[in-house]
């Protein structure tokens, strides 16, 4: 375009072809609102199992998160739950430590936050007592557990520290233990992925890699938005007493991530998460649907209709052989009748 006021050195980053694109403007009727599940309609064993990331009332109501601006995606999460009839986006989130002030434990909390507020089911699976991959314990109560989440959600968040340069033991082991497939169901296919990471040192994008190619692996839509969170242990506010209740409301519950661009890339990452599964949810059969599986179930239903009437065939010439060995003709006993001289 002749006159293009946004060339840069000669158009180097080749602005001319850019597609226009619409700025949402952000409704303030949506300040400060909530899509959360009430708890007088959430189901209290899964509350108090899965949902360790709430907070008071109190604090919920005037955190950090409250106070994001994300009136596009609720907008769309509202429209949605009037379509459906109430029927919330299942979010299964995955974090990567067992420490006891565990960083991405605590991502893995405020991600579920952000989701929760936007509407979302948003289950945490704890990973502390989850044997190590085998081939005997697949009937263990916590592989079950996490199996079970796995086929009940819709995406899911991954979160792991990195050590040694890449993923935790932790986490992976978690992965491992979710089949590519049990029977005809597939847990993970067709589902939505948001991962992210925390590291102790300077920014490192090796661990959210590697979850991208778990991702790719377990046949999941992962979302082009990541998060790595560096130094966590300077992003984090402390730990608070709920005993010292001013402060601890103050302090938002603490343990809570502070103001920073890493915080709002988390906020983007979530959002952007919501969005895409809230679109793809209605068309998981199709996106599952897959040309060369298509190929083998008509063969295997081809040989089946084979065999079936190789038995029926089989099954008429013995009927046969029998009647003449029985002589029967026509259903009836010709034994001991005479030919006519």
């Amino acid at each position: 375009m002749a006159g293009n006021n946004n060339r840069v050195h000669g158009d180097l980053n080749n602005t001319e072809v850019m597609r226009e694109t619409n700025f949402l403007v952000p409704d303030p009727a949506y300040a400060g609102k909530t899509l959360a599940i009430p708890e007088s309609e959430d189901d209290a064993e899964i509350r108090s199992k899965y949902r360790p990331f709430l907070t008071s009332p109190e604090v919920a109501n005037s955190d950090w998160i409250s106070q994001s601006e994300l009136s596009t995606v609720l907008k769309l999460s509202e429209a949605d739950l009037a379509k459906t009839g109430g029927n919330r986006l299942k979010i299964l989130v995955l974090y990567g430590s067992l420490r006891e002030r565990s960083y991405s434990r605590l991502l893995a909390y405020e991600c579920s936050r952000i989701l929760w507020r936007l509407g979302a089911d948003v289950r945490v699976f704890d990973p502390s007592g989850l044997p190590v991959k085998d081939d005997v314990q697949h009937q263990h109560p916590k592989v079950q557990e996490l199996r079970e989440l796995s086929k009940w959600s819709d995406g899911h968040v991954w979160v792991s520290p990195e050590q040694h340069g890449n993923l935790t033991a932790v986490f992976k082991n978690q992965i491992d233990w979710v089949p590519l497939s049990t029977g005809s169901v597939r847990p993970t296919q067709g589902r939505t992925l948001a991962i992210a990471q925390v590291s102790g040192g300077s920014q490192s994008f090796n661990t959210v890699n590697s979850l991208r190619i778990l991702g790719r692996w377990m046949r999941m839509f992962t979302i082009p938005n990541q998060s790595s969170v560096p130094m966590a242990y300077t992003q984090f506010t402390d730990a608070l007493d709920e005993q010292d209740h001013d402060a601890f409301v103050k302090a938002e519950g603490g343990s809570r991530l502070k103001p920073s661009g890493n915080r709002d890339r988390v906020v983007d990452v979530m959002e952007e998460l919501f969005k895409y599964t809230l679109v793809m949810r209605e068309h998981f059969d199709l996106f599952g649907d897959r040309h060369s599986e298509r190929k083998e179930k008509e063969a295997k239903r081809l040989r089946e209709v084979e065999v079936t009437k190789q038995e029926e065939k089989a099954g008429q010439e013995g009927n046969a052989t029998s009647m003449v060995t029985a002589k029967l003709v026509n259903g009836i006993d010709v034994n001991g009748v005479s030919k006519p001289s």
